[in-house]
């Protein structure tokens, strides 16, 4: 018996049709697997791998709401419950009007491995609505909410499935759930992460996936024979939570971030973001909702529309916006101007061309289900200290997160070293994040 990964995906396609993005987070941990599979034959026996990419679970439900003008508007939500094997159902919500149900599987599949790496004991899962809060006001956001969750609620518990938040879905909206939450079942349990500091939240949280994200690069870089940030040039390609801790953490370890970004161009910074830049940064999209030009225009930065921060040279390339951001141009381009380590810190932000192309080139590439795994991890704990009716410092839980994202590097070097001493981080996650869930789904049973 062996795995035959055309065969494999031609099943995948076909029982999951228009869901390219999903086909695409499969594919990429399938080819990873092969090897790996077919020499250890357990992973095999079972119809484990059938199992692994098939949802435990899909709830989809419409969201109605009032909106200010007295309108009935709906929405369609979904949870998607992807694998239980190792703990609770753990991923975010995003509300974003192109959210579909293919969305939210790849998302969940990917989360499924993310979790693993991180050592702690949560299952993957991911939800979200087609909803857009842009322009939307705090009464209409919240009535949403509240309708979203008067359904949800039925689905998730601390014990069951424990939400966060993704994009669309900051501190604001995870409040607005949580009240709707706790009022319906009329308990104080820790349902949701990225909860405020008043009701439950976890010092060091907002850092938790930017930080995370610089901590494993530095490891990548030093374990690489690159050195560390220090004296380094980074390009980003968002400038939302991520992307400002990210730089704040980049900048306490030398290096020199030169752009920020959205959907629409990027802020060329030659001198680096400083900490001023930051705080201006930082309320620019989570408090006021406004584009990345408007830091240009208050600092007198060029702002280039329409184009992608991957132009400019650099030692290493951070993306961190949305899945396929960067693609095979964009590599050919970065690779061309010298870039010496990739490594994402959003959920596969670069196609499988662009990764191909990393790769091909031997340089140090890491993907973002080990990278920018620092905000579940944190979200874990979060999980942990609800449980324990306690909080940890913000220092203590920095200084587990610096561990875990330690331990996930180290797991991608034990599972992704070529014979040639090319560390592939792909190979090295997919492998990994896989060998948890997978054993534990074998003692489990067939379930």
């Amino acid at each position: 018996m062996s795995l035959d990964v055309s065969k494999f995906m031609e099943n995948v396609v076909a029982k999951n049709p228009a869901e390219p993005e999903f086909h695409q987070a499969v594919e990429e941990v399938i080819k990873s697997l092969a090897p790996f599979v077919n020499a250890n034959p357990k992973y095999l026996e079972q119809g484990l791998l059938e199992r692994i990419v098939e949802p435990e679970r899909v709830i989809s439900f419409r969201v109605p709401w009032v909106d200010d003008n007295g309108q009935v508007q709906v929405n369609r939500g979904y949870r998607v419950q992807f694998n239980g094997a190792i703990g609770p159902y753990k991923g975010g919500l995003r509300f974003a009007p192109n959210v579909t149900q293919g969305t939210l599987k790849f998302l969940g599949f990917e989360q499924t491995f993310k979790n693993s790496l991180t050592g702690l004991p949560m299952g993957g899962g991911k939800g979200g609505a087609d909803f857009n809060g842009i322009g939307k006001s705090d009464a209409e956001v919240m009535r949403f909410c509240q309708s979203f969750m008067s359904e949800l609620y039925r689905h998730v518990g601390p014990d069951t499935d424990v939400p966060a938040g993704d994009i669309g879905v900051g501190a604001r909206e995870i409040g607005f759930l949580f009240g709707q939450y706790k009022k319906l079942v009329n308990r104080y349990e820790g349902v949701l992460t990225g909860k405020g500091l008043t009701y439950g939240g976890s010092l060091g949280r907002t850092e938790a996936t930017g930080y995370g994200v610089a901590y494993f690069t530095d490891h990548v870089l030093q374990k690489n024979g690159l050195g560390t940030f220090e004296g380094k040039t980074v390009t980003i390609s968002g400038a939302g939570n991520v992307g400002c801790y990210l730089i704040e953490k980049i900048n306490a370890m030398g290096g020199k971030v030169v752009t920020v970004a959205d959907p629409f161009g990027y802020v060329y910074v030659p001198t680096g973001v400083t900490a001023e830049h930051l705080e201006f940064l930082k309320p620019l999209w989570a408090v006021y909702r406004r584009p990345i030009k408007d830091f240009a225009t208050e600092y007198g930065f060029e702002y280039r529309e329409g184009r992608r921060a991957w132009e400019v040279p650099c030692d290493v390339a951070i993306p961190t916006a949305c899945q396929n951001e960067l693609d095979g141009n964009d590599a050919k381009t970065l690779l061309a101007n010298g870039v010496k380590a990739v490594v994402e810190a959003a959920n596969m932000p670069s196609t499988k061309e662009a990764v191909d192309a990393f790769v091909d080139a031997k340089i140090p590439f890491g993907p973002g289900k080990a990278a920018n795994a620092g905000g579940v991890a944190v979200s874990g704990m979060e999980m942990s200290q609800n449980s324990m009716r306690y909080n940890w410092t913000k220092e203590e839980v920095l200084d587990k997160l610096q561990g875990v994202m330690l331990g996930i590097h180290n797991t991608c070097v034990e599972h992704g070293t070529k014979e040639d001493g090319y560390i592939n981080y792909v190979d090295g996650a997919n492998i990994g994040g896989f060998v948890k869930v997978a054993d534990a789904m074998l003692a489990q049973g067939i379930v």
